[in-house]
């Protein structure tokens, strides 16, 4: 028998749930032993269940493609099988919140690749280098579920990881006003070329409610926990624009920033190259050696070349300098279903099992 915890991916049929299949073939840690997904894939194989969908790079793992999928919607069945769930389904929000929570009633810790959750007040929406201290909040939020080892916990959306960390490795220094631009991939849609051909060749200004996710989410992970709820940060202030571009994976920021204490550009170099959390304390096996990457060439970072920095788990940033406007603009790159995605809530499920919040049931 395995030591490995035993993992069911909620949703396992699209493109994040391949994701998680993907990066956890070989975990050290964890082990993929469910697959559910909606009655009209259940009782067949995950193979015939996907079909001719893997989007992919690399083949199906093996060890799934027999997996028989089970019906999402029958919990009890799904939870009795793992040790926690990651989730990746596709549903609308409220059905996403009901059934995140029946899964966490049932004892079952629920790390979550959906947006549904991650404004409960108790719930942690966690970059794991950044705020692991709100996992504090989740003793909470068993009170409030009535639970003594299931809860629910969130990654943040994909298009805040190419400039929130830089933003965190400069809080000395107290950033104040941020204007951001985001050239987001089209698998942050869940798409390949071969799905959207509209996308070749073109770009969509919008990008549904990605805007106010971009602006607010940050202020989440910056905030506090008081009286059992996270308090989100007053500060900086953030504006952005969301636009889709023809790129498969790699989500590229513009952003400009004030500071109420002005740095010199050497002193932010130094702080993103010296960033880091406890994921590189505790040596995770998701973590990135060096969570940001300074590049000190006038054309870097671009998709092609830097998106799989430190396995897709690392931020890049490049063409640091003085502005006429702000003080200091940047552009950063981070691979959105790796570090944006199913590769952050992974990273983040180890942070739990490091912390003690997540074990055999």
């Amino acid at each position: 028998m395995s030591d490995k915890l035993k993992v069911g991916i909620l949703g396992g049929t699209g493109m994040v749930g391949q994701r998680f299949i993907s990066i956890l073939e070989n975990h050290p840690w964890f082990e993929v032993v469910t697959i559910a997904a909606s009655p009209r894939s259940a009782g067949k194989t995950y193979e015939e269940a996907v079909g001719d969908r893997w989007k992919m790079d690399t083949p199906m793992p093996e060890a799934v493609k027999n997996l028989v999928v089970y019906n999402v919607n029958e919990v009890e069945k799904v939870a009795s099988t793992v040790d926690f769930v990651f989730s990746a389904v596709d549903m609308t929000k409220d059905e996403i919140k009901a059934i995140e929570e029946a899964y966490a009633k049932t004892e079952t810790p629920v790390v979550s690749n959906n947006s549904a959750h991650r404004w409960t007040p108790d719930v942690p929406m966690i970059i794991p280098e950044i705020n692991d201290d709100h996992t504090d909040v989740i003793e909470f939020q068993k009170k409030r579920l009535g639970t003594e080892k299931g809860f629910i916990a969130v990654k943040p959306n994909c298009s805040i990881q190419s400039y929130t960390p830089c933003l965190a490795a400069w809080m000395e220094y107290e950033p104040y006003e941020v204007i951001a631009s985001t050239y987001q991939a089209i698998s942050g849609a869940g798409k390949t070329f071969k799905d959207w051909p509209e996308m070749v060749g073109n770009i969509i200004p919008y990008i549904g409610g990605e805007e106010e996710k971009s602006e607010k989410e940050p202020l989440r992970i910056f905030g506090h926990i008081e009286n059992g709820v996270i308090v989100p940060a007053e500060s900086p202030k953030i504006s952005c624009q969301c636009i889709r571009v023809p790129v498969l994976n790699g989500h590229t920021a513009t952003v400009f920033v004030k500071f109420r204490k002005k740095p010199t550009k050497e002193e932010l170099i130094a702080k993103l190259e010296s960033f880091s959390g406890v994921p590189q304390e505790l040596n995770l096996p998701s973590a990135p050696k060096q969570f940001i990457k300074y590049m000190e060439e006038d054309n870097r970072p671009q998709v092609s070349l830097d998106v799989d920095y430190e396995g897709g788990m690392g931020v890049t940033i490049g063409r640091l300098r003085e502005d006429t406007i702000y003080d200091y603009k940047f552009v950063g790159l981070s691979h959105n279903t790796l570090r944006g995605a199913a590769g952050g809530a992974v990273l983040c499920a180890e942070l739990l099992k490091a912390k003690g919040f997540i074990n055999k049931k």
